[in-house]
């Protein structure tokens, strides 16, 4: 087991002792930008990056797989159809971001023969979270039935980027997929509604029990969970729990530190053709 804990260079899990915090403190627990000096520059340079891509490769882009606006999909199909499929699930905190600025990431699994696909999904307050994670069931479902024609026949790795490796979590259980990768996520959400992120989710009761990965029956199904050393403790630590949860049901998957990496530079490790997640994420599927 990890026990980040222990490093006398980390700080404990802030929750430990969140009633006697301040609403400030609660805020900086969760706020990726401002823990990051140059996040305004990495979300820029990746926008750019991925505005590029999209614009260069083959692939069939905005396609409809639901009714509402943001659920479509971009689909960046290999020259084999039988080769496995990265759908990528992007961040945000489920209120922010959107498919098209994480093209970029294309390029790592790419290189190494294989689809990628990403998926769109509502933003809250217009989606609750309830409705959020049946979307990416419903974007799933699109795929297990539509994406052979798209050229996507091959295993799915679902994978994902902080609120987007929470929707991984949920998702991980769904027929189509073969394995799930969770990079720098939250799976527990009942900290997240004393924080001001809760203004625009708005979680019920219902939805803390029932939409936290660390409240719910563990899916036996191979996931390996993924954090940067230095992000913030409370990301580092669900990542802990989670893992050590799913280790004491006998359920597959790895935990991965990367050293060095923030909750932003740790997705060069995907973005790059050698990159460590894309090692990771190809050995998820014997390759």
């Amino acid at each position: 087991m990890t026990n980040i804990s222990a490093r006398k260079d980390r700080p404990l899990d802030p929750r430990s002792n969140w009633a006697a915090l301040s609403q400030a403190e609660r805020d900086a627990a969760y706020d990726n930008n401002a823990a990051v000096k140059d996040s305004a520059a990495l979300i820029a340079e990746r926008n750019e990056a991925s505005k590029a891509l999209r614009a260069s490769r083959k692939s069939y882009l905005d396609v409809a797989y639901g009714d509402r606006e943001r659920t479509m999909i971009d689909i960046y199909p290999a020259a084999d159809s039988a080769a496995p499929c990265l759908v990528f699930l992007h961040g945000g905190y489920w209120q922010r971001n959107s498919r098209d600025v994480f093209a970029m990431l294309v390029e790592g699994v790419a290189a190494h023969g294989w689809s990628v696909a990403i998926p769109g999904y509502s933003l809250a307050p217009e989606a609750s979270l309830t409705e959020i994670v049946a979307e990416i069931s419903q974007a799933l479902d699109w795929l297990a039935e539509h994406g052979a024609s798209y050229g996507i026949s091959g295993p799915i790795v679902l994978s994902g980027w902080s609120a987007g490796a929470h929707l991984v979590a949920m998702a991980l259980d769904h027929p189509r997929v073969t394995a799930g990768l969770a990079i720098s996520g939250v799976y527990d959400l009942a900290p997240i509604r004393d924080t001001g992120l809760n203004d625009a989710l708005k979680l019920a009761d219902q939805e803390v029990e029932t939409l936290s990965p660390l409240r719910l029956p563990v899916v036996h199904k191979r996931l390996d969970i993924v954090y940067g050393a230095d992000e913030l403790p409370a990301l580092i630590f669900d990542s802990i729990h989670l893992h050590e949860t799913r280790v004491a049901a006998n359920a597959p998957g790895k935990l991965f530190p990367i050293e060095g990496a923030d909750h932003f530079s740790i997705l060069n490790e995907l973005r790059r053709p050698d990159g460590a997640l894309v090692d990771i994420a190809r050995k998820l599927v014997n390759q």
